[in-house]
This record gives structure tokens, sequence and C-alpha cells, in this order.
């Protein structure tokens, strides 16, 4: 089928009746051009979190299957309601969740990977003159039951369906107008990207910049499917995240990231052993810990140093992981650190501009802010700094490297 064009809408875009018209609105023009519209919603405004909440009323540590048959609910009210609206505007619509739309994922809660669409249920309706509009953020198991993949999962949903697809086009609409070179409450001059890598994105993404998400971006990547991120609230071109090998690099750095959702545990006077780094991030994995960076550190009389870094989500089940495993193996101590920030430069340039860390060091050390822990690849380099002078770090790399300008 030709002429898909699929939209997802943040939880900002649909938060009231009155956006959701609105949003129903933008949605009809699209279908005038002629193009068969598949439509992701999330859930409105703050509803999951007053979703989960009201779990956390009943109990601290509610099972992984009721937790996902119920904060799945807020996704199946707005794809409803846009619906309705649509109907209203005398269009034919249909709301199908994850389960009817043929999405397919692992069989944890939580935190479910999708592993596969069968779009047998959305093609059949586009067929019949209908616009579909389905709940991200959530699919079905091997158990027939409700799973959720994460919060920010609705942009993956709608990527992986596009995909599925063969989409034209994925548009991400937010409460943003596009990607900047930073955060634009934070520092007013950060500029509008109009292009941006996939690999810069993914990065971003991963940094803490709450545009996208990291997996719809990695998905998007595999398929080459094209993203365009941009807000709900105005008819305004946005940012294309696409490949872009061959576009000319003018700036190494495209932009600064931060994420103070950032704490640090470190391992002191670890014994030198083959097995016991292993032995940690295998718990911490096996425990869906996400850890972040690494920094390992030989010391004397066979005693080496391990620091890493969590998200604050997952602090206390890292913490406790770390502390045992500590405790095992006899080392020194256990520090941790939860007013902490990561700080990042992101950029494909920096591939062929050596000294780009170096200047970024130079900039925070002259204004006397102190690097934890430091972690680089090719296209990023992330400090991990004092969470009190994020602002200040951002500011002074977004100047110092030149990104209010095109």
């Amino acid at each position: 089928m030709k002429n898909i064009v699929v939209q997802k809408y943040g939880g900002t875009s649909v938060g009231t009746t009155e956006k959701i018209k609105n949003v129903a609105e933008r949605i009809l023009s699209f279908k005038a051009k002629g193009k068969n519209l598949v439509v992701i919603v999330s859930a409105m405004g703050d509803s999951t979190d007053e979703l989960i909440k009201l779990a956390k009323e009943i109990t601290p540590n509610p099972s992984g299957r009721e937790y996902d048959a119920l904060i799945s609910t807020g996704e199946a009210v707005s794809a409803s309601l846009v619906a309705m609206a649509l109907k209203q505007k005398g269009q034919e619509a249909v709301s199908l969740s994850g389960r009817q739309a043929g999405v397919h994922t692992e069989d944890m809660h939580g935190k479910a990977r999708i592993l596969d669409v069968k779009p047998t249920r959305i093609l059949e309706e586009l067929k019949a003159g209908k616009i579909v509009i389905i709940t991200g953020f959530q699919g079905v198991n091997s158990f027939d039951d409700t799973t959720t993949i994460g919060r920010g999962g609705s942009d993956t949903s709608a990527v992986v369906i596009a995909a599925a697809l063969k989409a034209e086009l994925c548009e991400i609409y937010t409460d943003v107008d596009g990607v900047y070179t930073t955060n634009p409450n934070l520092i007013k001059d950060a500029r509008k990207l109009d292009v941006i890598a996939y690999d810069e994105m993914l990065e971003f993404a991963s940094l803490g910049a709450g545009v996208l998400h990291p997996r719809a971006v990695e998905v998007a990547k595999a398929y080459g499917i094209e993203i365009h991120v941009r807000s709900s609230f105005n008819y305004n071109e946005g940012t294309i995240v696409k490949e872009v090998l061959k576009m000319e690099i003018k700036n190494p750095v495209t932009g600064v990231a931060y994420d103070e959702n950032t704490a640090k545990i470190a391992i002191l006077g670890l014994s030198d052993e083959p097995g016991v780094a292993g032995n940690l991030f295998t718990q911490l994995a096996d425990s869906k810990v996400n850890v972040d960076m690494i920094v390992q550190s030989n010391q004397v009389n066979q005693k080496n140093d391990i620091a890493f870094t969590v998200s604050l989500d997952d602090f206390h089940k890292a913490k406790e992981i770390t502390e045992a495993l500590a405790k095992k193996v006899k080392a020194e101590k256990v520090v941790y650190d939860q007013e902490v920030a990561k700080v990042s430069i992101v950029g494909v340039g920096m591939v062929s501009s050596p000294g780009v860390a170096a200047r970024m060091f130079s900039m925070l050390g002259e204004k006397g802010i102190n690097i934890d822990l430091i972690s680089t690849s090719e296209i990023k380099v992330s400090c991990i700094i004092d969470r009190k002078l994020t602002a200040e770090a951002v500011k002074i790399l977004h100047s110092g490297f030149d990104l209010a300008k095109k």
C-alpha cells in the first residue's frame, strides 16, 4: 500500500480534549492530501504518572503483568478520544490497541522490546478508508498479555510500525518544534537544527535529550526511515533525522546535551582479579540496570577502583547489588554520589577534528568546573560534574563551540 504516513503525538500534544480536537484537524489536513494515515498516541498529559501513583498506593512492588495492564490504559483513552474527534468531523477512524495492531514483544514487562509487527489489521482498516489510531508504548507477548516497552516507548512504536508498513514518512509531534543545539529553555540562543544524523540523534537521545527515544532512533537507522521531529502546536518545519554521511560538516560539535538523572557509584580497593568486574556488571545487567559510564583505575598493592554511572531510577537497585558484591570480594568500601550530572558534546565532525575533547576540558577548567569522570566515543565526549553547575557548564560549552551560529 502506498502513501502511508505514520504520525506520533506525545502526551502534551493530546493533553486536553481541546488539544485532541486540534490534533484531529492536523490529521485531516494530511488525509486531504491523499495520504493513508496511521497515528500513534501517548497517554494524555501526566495520566501515566497518575496511574503509576495509584499502583504505588496499593503496593510498592506491583507485579509486572498487572502494572502493565494498568498503565497501558492511558494510551487507550487517548486513542479512543482521537478516533471520536475524527468521526465527529466526518472522517472514519478506528482505534487499535498494540495487540490489535499486531505489535509483538518480549515476554518481560515494563521494558519489553518489540520483536515483530504483523500489520494485517492496520492494512485492512486503511484499505477501508479509515484513519488508524494506535496506542503507543505497548504490545502483546507470547502469553497474550499486554506489555509496555518503557517510558518514551511511543516513539519506538511509531518507527517500528512505520518500518513494518514501509511508510514514506514518520513524523514525531511533540511540544518542541525540532531538535536544538541544546535545551532552548536553558540557553536562549540555542539553534534549531534543520538536519541531524542518526548517530548524533542517537547520542542526544541516549544522553538525556527528551526529544526522541533512543530505541526509536536505532530502529530508524536500521531501516533507513527518515524521522521528522516537529511541534503539534504550529505548522513550522522541524528537524529531519536521517543519514548525512555526505553532508558538509562546518562545526565538529553539533550540540550540547546534559542529563541530571544520573548517579555515580564506585567500589574502592577492589582486588585485581579476573572476572570480578564481569561478575558485577553481569549482575547489574540481569537486574535490568543500564550502566552508562565505566572507569577503572589501577592502584597500588594490586588494588583497583571501579566507578560507573546509572540513572537515578536504578540507583538503589544498583547500590544494593554493588554493596553485596563488594562485601563478598572484600573490597575496601563503596561510595556513591546522587548529586552529579552528565554534560556531553556531540558531533559527527569530531571524527576528523582532533583536539575537541581538550577544548572541552579547558573551557570547563578555566571556569573552575571540576570533571569527575570522562567517557568518549568517535562523536561524543561526556563529563560527570557537580549537578549544581550543569546550567553553567552547558552555557560555557554552547558558547565556546559557537553553536548559536549556523
